[in-house]
């Protein structure tokens, strides 16, 4: 069973990144960062006052439409104000999606904010964006096992990685999910953009929770990415024993984040 994490950057990199996730064959597809906009297609500018950025209008849809077979699962954690190249103004939906391939039974769903709760903003803020968690429960066809794999797109603070008390609440909240997940599920498996330093005590936390991270100190971040702190996106199995294979993908580069390939 392969599972892949990747936080697509909004798109940026589209003409490498659908192309790529076309060829990589993942049974479970993780995703931040995915921006959906019904009935947009195309580019659109974005702005939160900080940052000005080139994004898709309809991520999720670029990336079904190259994932025949597959069923997928989108949570919006906020939505705000995008324009397109025309100019027109549009109301766009940001957030994390998961597919998964239609061979792989869904045993489970569960979504829920770990910070903050849905917002529709006027205008984009930098500070204290909602986030949600989205698992997914399978049951793989090759070893017979269930396998919870929870994805995160952590908590952003302007200020940097470091632990907050917003950061501690986030963890208690994750470690509640892994642990409920921990009940029906033979692997748990918790993946995406953390937003974390290796030395965060989220690790400490889910850790008592029976969670072991892969990346450690590991770059995940592409030449992309200018900015010193190498850290951010993470992988966390509940069992060593299972792992086949754990890789941080370093080409292509499809995002300003390295992909995170598992193989159970």
């Amino acid at each position: 069973m392969k599972v892949i994490s990747i936080n697509a950057w909004g798109g940026a990199e589209h003409d490498v990144l659908i192309p790529w996730i076309r060829g990589v064959d993942a049974d479970v597809l993780c995703v931040q960062e995915v921006t959906r906009t019904p009935g947009g297609s195309g580019w659109a500018t974005f702005s939160d006052g900080e940052r000005t950025l080139p994004q898709r209008l309809n991520l999720f849809d670029d990336i079904s439409s190259v994932l025949k077979g597959y069923r997928s699962h989108f949570i919006a954690h906020d939505a705000g104000p995008v324009t397109d190249l025309d100019g027109t103004r549009w109301r766009q939906d940001f957030g994390i999606a998961t597919w998964v391939r239609d061979d792989f039974p869904i045993g489970g769903l569960d979504a829920r904010f770990v910070h903050s709760e849905f917002v529709n903003h006027v205008d984009w803020t930098v500070e204290d964006r909602p986030r949600a968690a989205l698992t997914v429960t399978v049951r793989d066809p090759s070893s017979n096992r269930t396998v919870s794999v929870v994805q995160l797109h952590g908590l952003r603070d302007p200020a940097g990685k470091h632990d907050t008390p917003a950061r501690a609440d986030q963890a208690r909240r994750l470690a509640a999910i892994v642990e409920q997940m921990h009940s029906t599920s033979d692997i748990v498996a918790l993946c995406g953009d953390l937003n974390l330093l290796p030395t965060s005590a989220t690790f400490q936390v889910l850790g008592r929770h029976g969670m072991i991270d892969l990346v450690g100190e590991s770059d995940t971040r592409t030449s992309l990415y200018p900015k010193p702190i190498r850290s951010a996106s993470y992988f966390l199995v509940s069992r060593l024993d299972a792992v086949r294979h754990f890789e941080v993908v370093q080409q292509p580069e499809v995002s300003d984040h390295r992909a995170l390939l598992l193989e159970l």
